[in-house]
């Protein structure tokens, strides 16, 4: 996950990654023009690589840089309908509770990414769901049909304490 904040430049890490694994562009923080250029870079990176790439939140901009799929923010769920008319593969949503899983569900949503599932610098003095929390939403994620990912807070010791929960990945 891109952070215009934490990450200015995605490059380099986004070149650390493996074939198959994923890119879920943010940086919502920078001036559109400056956005699109930046998602444009990102878009040819995650081709010459074979990465997945999903645009967080903007349905034009993932069709402008040709992206897999779009990532909803939480209170952008409703939104789904807009992805697919637009052609994209993948949408994802973010899930911070019960309701959001089953707004996901409901409109067609492919994976929601539950959080936090531990503190994370992201959102500094946020709880997380902690392991039963998110085991439970995990569970009615997956009876609704979506794939589940785990994020926040997610390092190698944290995503050990999740691996006896049935989840698609992690995100980071």
């Amino acid at each position: 996950m891109t952070d215009a904040r934490r990450l200015p430049d995605p490059l380099p890490a986004i070149r650390r990654l493996r074939r198959g694994e994923g890119v879920l562009f943010r940086h919502y923080e920078l001036a559109p023009a400056r956005r699109l250029a930046l998602a444009r870079q990102v878009a040819a990176l995650c081709r010459r690589q074979d990465l997945v790439l999903l645009i967080a939140g903007d349905v034009r901009l993932a069709r402008a840089v040709h992206a897999d799929g779009l990532h909803l923010p939480q209170g952008l769920i409703g939104r789904t309908a807009a992805a697919r008319r637009a052609g994209l593969g993948q949408v994802t949503a973010a899930a911070h509770d019960a309701g959001a899983v089953r707004r996901a569900a409901l409109t067609g949503v492919d994976a929601v990414l539950i959080s936090p599932v531990f503190a994370t610098a992201s959102h500094p003095g946020a709880a997380g769901l902690g392991v039963l929390r998110f085991a439970a939403l995990a569970t009615l994620a997956r009876h609704r049909g979506l794939m589940v990912y785990a994020l926040g807070g997610i390092t190698t010791a944290s995503a050990r304490r999740l691996r006896h929960i049935p989840q698609k990945g992690t995100a980071a």
